[in-house]
């Protein structure tokens, strides 16, 4: 499947540091699906986001690029967002296995925010299209940038 969509605001690499921007080029497995459950109905195989999950982005930290439960003391993202967003979200296996100190965390495919023009290395689809990928999605489907 291919839809219109945002890409990081400063373009593409091969070389994605954190903070830089850009999304990374390649082919990345779509790992696990979530939703807000105030804001979306429930969507098959995917998880219900909660107000204190939360996502590492400090490359000092043990956690880095991986969910973590809020509070949490070290630089991180809130997935659990006042703007529509992470409303729908699927994360990608994008600095998982090996996890490289600053080599980019928190790159998702998400929903495409009202007057975005890009993002800050994520993927973001308009909210009729996410939802076409959720009610399709399946094991080892990948996101290609």
């Amino acid at each position: 499947m291919t839809f219109p969509c945002l890409i990081g605001k400063n373009g593409r690499t091969f070389r994605k540091r954190e903070g830089d921007g850009k999304s990374p080029h390649g082919s990345w497995l779509l790992v696990d699906a979530y939703f807000r459950p105030d804001r979306i109905l429930a969507i098959p195989h995917a998880k219900r986001l909660k107000p204190s999950d939360g996502w590492c982005d400090a490359p000092g930290h043990k956690d880095y690029n991986r969910k973590v439960a809020l509070p949490f003391t070290a630089s991180h993202e809130k997935l659990w967002r006042g703007d529509e967003s992470y409303d729908a979200l699927i994360t990608t296996n994008h600095n998982q296995r090996p996890r490289l100190r600053g080599a980019g965390s928190a790159i998702f495919l998400h929903l495409w925010r009202e007057g975005a023009t890009g993002t800050q290395g994520c993927i973001a689809l308009r909210r009729r299209d996410m939802l076409i990928v959720l009610s399709k999605l399946k094991a080892k489907d990948y996101l290609v940038i």
